[in-house]
């Protein structure tokens, strides 16, 4: 993809951060195109029969890190039939090797514990995690043993799920983060020309979790 590639030139992956203040009922602002685009065709989602509101994302990714914040405030104003759920990124080498880890500490239970602070320990504490190795010293300072993780992040069954990240980037038409999808039809992402800052994110997310929650109920 064309951005993807101008993207990656640049070194960067991520979305400039601004935010403004915007009103989630404002429903004619919403529109397709503008504030989000539709996926064609529609993906399916991981959770049942609950709205899936994902998040694509990198550790290595600052712009994620700056809309941490706002996707933790997402999380809390979901209805009860909708469900937050991430899915790392893996446009660089970097980002490949955030990947690994973060599904192997899904694996492990240790995402609730580590997700915030793994994003404080790059850009607050600017501690330096750039290999496998690094990475899984990380997790071990929450009960992963490393020599473990280290073999497990290089498996063939993460193997396999780095490989469905590629193909759900390209089904979803991802070419930048932070990105939302929302139950696998629409896609949602930071746009200065347009007005979309994280706030904005979040209020068109919302608003699109209650037009299908309208629509599963007609």
């Amino acid at each position: 993809m064309l951005m993807r590639s101008l993207i990656l030139v640049a070194g960067l992956s991520c979305t400039t951060a601004f935010s403004h203040a915007a009103d989630a009922d404002a429903a004619p602002k919403w529109e397709a195109g503008t504030a989000w685009q539709p996926i064609d065709p529609p993906q399916p989602t991981s959770t049942g029969s609950k709205i899936e509101v994902l998040e694509v994302f990198s550790y290595a990714c600052p712009h994620c890190a700056h809309f941490q914040p706002y996707a933790e405030a997402l999380k809390a104003k979901l209805p009860k039939n909708a469900e937050f759920v991430l899915m790392p990124a893996d446009f660089q080498p970097r980002w490949v090797a955030f990947a690994r880890g973060f599904y192997v500490a899904k694996d492990l239970g240790l995402l609730d514990k580590t997700h915030q602070a793994l994003f404080d320990a790059i850009y607050r504490d600017h501690r330096p995690l750039n290999s496998l190795d690094d990475i899984a010293g990380f997790y071990a300072g929450f009960g992963a043993d490393k020599e473990s993780f280290v073999s497990t992040m290089q498996s063939f069954v993460i193997d396999g799920r780095i490989a469905k990240i590629r193909e759900m980037e390209g089904k979803y038409g991802v070419d930048q983060t932070p990105t939302l999808i929302v139950n696998g039809k629409y896609r949602i992402v930071a746009n200065t020309d347009k007005g979309i800052g994280f706030d904005q994110m979040v209020d068109i997310a919302l608003y699109l979790v209650k037009q299908e929650s309208t629509a599963k109920k007609h």
